[in-house]
């Protein structure tokens, strides 16, 4: 409730609303102890933002009371705080602290595992050196023992270590070379043998073996007509490395076969009479050629036979000619046999020919 000083303010001068007679007090009514002063706290509590709007008003020397701080006000009263969106921040900070703990933590146990194993390379090290010394020391004695003087000149154990490091890795190669490689698999090792003749590389063929719990072939590229049952059966159980051996062998011997007859077909087909006859394996070869020979031709059938299917050259060359013809010709047909079985076959034809255009 507003009083009459506080409802009418006071000019300079003049008389308060008590002293003048025509303003009779309004009588306050009976109200309950503490009415009064709860009512004037809410109404100073209500009227704070508006006095001070007033007040900054009053500063600024208008006199008038801008509308923007009211609306201020207003907004400021009506502010309400979210408690959830708290709470969520803090949970957010609380997990963003946690995280960092375990990855400090982490941390700090993978220093402690790299200083344990730093600890323990320098153990082992230490170790090796001590090991090495006591080998130096018992062979020192071995020699002294034996009454045989060491040689200052001897290479040191560094230099002999760098030797066998340098003849591994030769065998490696070497063994590279044969064609045969290796990849362990999850239930035992897959074998690739790579085939090649005079340096050209032709096939490779897969081999996977089972380990446990016996030695077994799994599966295989291997062709058919190639023995791969005999030869397992003999080698597998007993020696792996026999097993592959024989088995890169048949397969070179056959490629080198085929590779050889392919040969005679691309370079030399006009000159041969028809087509060149092979079975699957190649061990058998048949076909037809003509010899020139003082203005005449003769023709000469053809038959090699591979008895060895390790090898690339035909163990038996049967040439004939037509029935009747010179003894000459007879001696040609034999020295062609014997050219081609100590020689590839194309390179054989080649040489024939070439001798042949000679004498002509």
């Amino acid at each position: 409730m507003l009083l009459y000083e506080e409802a009418w303010p006071r000019m300079p001068g003049a008389e308060s609303p008590q002293d003048c007679p025509c303003v009779r007090p309004t009588p306050e009514p009976d109200l309950p102890p503490g009415f009064m002063e709860e009512e004037h706290n809410s109404e100073e509590k209500e009227n704070a933002p508006c006095e001070r709007s007033l007040t900054a008003a009053s500063r600024d020397g208008g006199g008038q009371m801008p509308a923007a701080p009211l609306a201020q006000g207003k907004v400021e009263r009506g502010k309400v705080y979210s408690r959830d969106g708290v709470l969520g921040y803090l949970e957010m900070l609380e997990a963003q602290a946690h995280e960092l703990g375990l990855k400090q933590e982490e941390k700090e146990q993978q220093e402690k595992k790299l200083d344990r194993l730093k600890a323990r390379v320098q153990e082992l090290r230490a170790r090796r050196d001590e090991l090495r010394a006591k080998v130096e020391l018992q062979e020192k004695k071995l020699l002294d023992k034996e009454g045989v003087v060491t040689d200052p000149a001897r290479p040191s154990a560094q230099t002999v270590l760098k030797w066998k490091v340098k003849s591994i890795k030769a065998m490696l190669q070497v063994f590279y070379l044969t064609g045969i490689s290796g990849k362990l698999t999850k239930q035992g090792v897959c074998f690739c043998i790579s085939t090649a003749y005079e340096g050209t590389y032709l096939d490779s063929y897969y081999v996977d073996l089972l380990i446990k719990p016996v030695v077994k072939i799994q599966r295989h590229s291997v062709p058919v007509f190639i023995p791969l049952e005999q030869i397992a059966k003999k080698y597998l159980q007993t020696d792996i490395r026999r097993f592959l051996s024989v088995l890169a062998d048949h397969l070179n011997a056959y490629v080198g076969r085929r590779h050889q007859a392919d040969q005679l077909e691309e370079h030399f087909s006009d000159r041969i009479d028809g087509t060149l006859q092979r079975n699957s394996l190649c061990n058998l070869l048949v076909f037809n050629y003509t010899v020139s020979t003082n203005s005449k031709t003769f023709p000469f059938n053809v038959k090699l036979l591979y008895g060895d299917l390790c090898c690339s050259l035909p163990t038996e060359a049967i040439i004939s000619c037509t029935p009747g013809t010179l003894p000459l010709l007879a001696e040609m047909a034999a020295a062609h046999s014997n050219t081609f079985r100590h020689m590839a076959l194309h390179k054989a034809f080649d040489l024939l020919i070439n001798a042949e255009e000679s004498q002509g």
